[in-house]
């Protein structure tokens, strides 16, 4: 059987064979998602049931390297970056994923130069601004994990009309961590439990786990089962620290850039072979 992908022919019988074929590069730069960029059914892996993460994490690193490899600026990287957001946002939803967090910028990329940071802020507002019609199509809610200071407030107006518009969806919820720090989440919920417990609300010695991850940005959100961090790197960069205490890890040798449902799909195999214990001992 051939299927064809952004106008590539792959053959292939089975997962394992579609894994091993396509992981040829795919030049992002020079293509747009489509209105609904959904795979035939067949091209869809099948999944084991019930073991599909239901909130997986990327860490989309190697934007700049992409670039700076290519002899472009550091932005070209970013740019490059946007429709593979969109493909692996389509991919995850065909895969049965129910979350899906986007490493989009860190509280510590306001140490990059005032030009990166300005050109990030900027692409964010603008993506979110002309992708959320795309994403209420898809039945995709958007939501919003991080920090309102220092963030422009243009990217935050976005970030609300967004949400907004596609809070009744129920598809996938696809969270922008956007002025996102773990430590800062977690320094936030112990601030926000602190002027309860001096409000009286709370008993200072009764403060819990479930308590802590009540306050957390998102707490309606389960935690995460599978963090996946592209471009080699293998760390997790202050992402979902609390959330993420028992995810599964997969460090992955592309660039973001050279990413998308594949990858993403990738992943998930190896998250449906891994053996989760969480502490326990399986008889």
């Amino acid at each position: 059987m051939v299927t064809i992908l952004f106008g590539k022919a792959y053959p292939f019988s089975s997962f394992d064979t579609f894994i091993i074929m396509s992981f040829e590069a795919v030049d992002y730069t020079s293509l747009s998602v489509p209105d609904a960029p959904f795979s035939h059914p067949d091209r869809i892996p099948h999944f084991p049931q019930g073991k599909v993460p239901q909130h997986v994490g990327v860490i989309m690193d190697g934007n700049g390297r992409w670039a700076q490899h290519r002899g472009l600026a550091r932005t070209e990287g970013h740019k490059a970056a946007e429709p593979v957001v969109f493909d692996t946002i389509a991919g995850a939803i065909e895969a049965g994923v129910r979350y899906l967090s986007l490493y989009t910028f860190s509280t510590e990329n306001w140490k990059r130069s005032p030009s990166e940071v300005r050109f990030l802020m900027g692409f964010s507002r603008d993506i979110i601004h002309r992708r959320v019609d795309q994403m209420n199509e898809w039945g995709v809610r958007v939501r919003w994990s991080g920090r309102r200071p220092r963030l422009w407030k243009s990217v935050i107006d976005e970030l609300e009309v967004a949400m907004e518009k596609t809070k009744h969806n129920t598809v996938m919820d696809v969270v922008f961590c956007i002025n996102y720090g773990g430590r800062a989440e977690l320094a936030d919920a112990a601030a926000q439990i602190a002027r309860e417990v001096a409000e009286g609300k709370i008993k200072g010695d009764r403060v819990t786990e479930k308590m802590v991850a009540e306050h957390l940005y998102n707490p309606d959100i389960p935690d995460c089962d599978l963090v996946i961090r592209t471009s080699g790197e293998q760390r997790t960069s202050n992402f979902l620290p609390w959330e993420a205490a028992y995810a599964e890890l997969d460090f992955v040798p592309e660039l973001w850039p050279d990413c998308g449902r594949q990858v993403l799909w990738r992943s998930i195999d190896r998250y449906c072979h891994r053996d989760r214990r969480f502490g326990g001992v399986k008889v």
